[in-house]
């Protein structure tokens, strides 16, 4: 009975600290969440290529949107807008998009592409692949290849509580038919 109380409580300590892991990841150096929503496609782009940024979400009627690869753009009334890149932006570079609503700023990564074509158009094409899984790569601005330590921690836990969970029940099993 001693052991099925221990298990117990260890499976409710892990996910308890499981629940704990993303609070304390989103107050972790990431000062990038706003009250407004905003969004730069497609988030790769040849030289010389167009953007399409947008807003929702501003009290006030225009949000300005600011680069060192394009120049400023003022979005109205939540209405999407366009900027060419710079036909010298350079390949392989990554510029910050900053989004200012009266004054709250947010940021994005913007990534030139490598490649000769400097034609106004978007590329369409992921250039790496898709990662799915890392949300904190997107809200960091950083590209990783790897886990993060909270993904190795979160993984731990849920191992733990299955073998907790596991255990639970192979002794309520032993136990009835004895």
């Amino acid at each position: 009975m001693r052991a099925i109380r221990a298990a117990s409580a260890a499976l409710l300590s892990a996910v308890a600290l499981m629940s704990a892991a993303p609070l304390a990841l989103a107050g972790d150096g990431n000062n990038n969440i706003t009250s407004f929503g905003f969004s730069v496609t497609p988030a790769t782009i040849t030289p010389g290529g167009t953007v399409t940024l947008t807003s929702d979400g501003c009290e006030v009627p225009s949000v300005t949107v600011t680069s060192g690869v394009f120049d400023t753009v003022t979005l109205t009334e939540g209405r999407p807008g366009t900027a060419t890149v710079d036909v010298d932006a350079k390949a392989g570079a990554q510029y910050e998009i900053t989004f200012d609503c009266k004054g709250e700023r947010g940021t994005t990564p913007l990534t030139i592409a490598q490649g000769g074509d400097t034609g106004t158009h978007t590329n369409t094409g992921a250039h790496k692949g898709v990662k799915a899984g890392y949300g904190t790569t997107a809200a960091s601005g950083t590209d990783t290849d790897g886990l993060g330590t909270t993904e190795v921690v979160t993984g731990v836990l849920l191992i733990a509580g299955a073998l907790g969970a596991a255990v639970v029940l192979t002794r309520r099993r032993a136990g009835g038919r004895a």
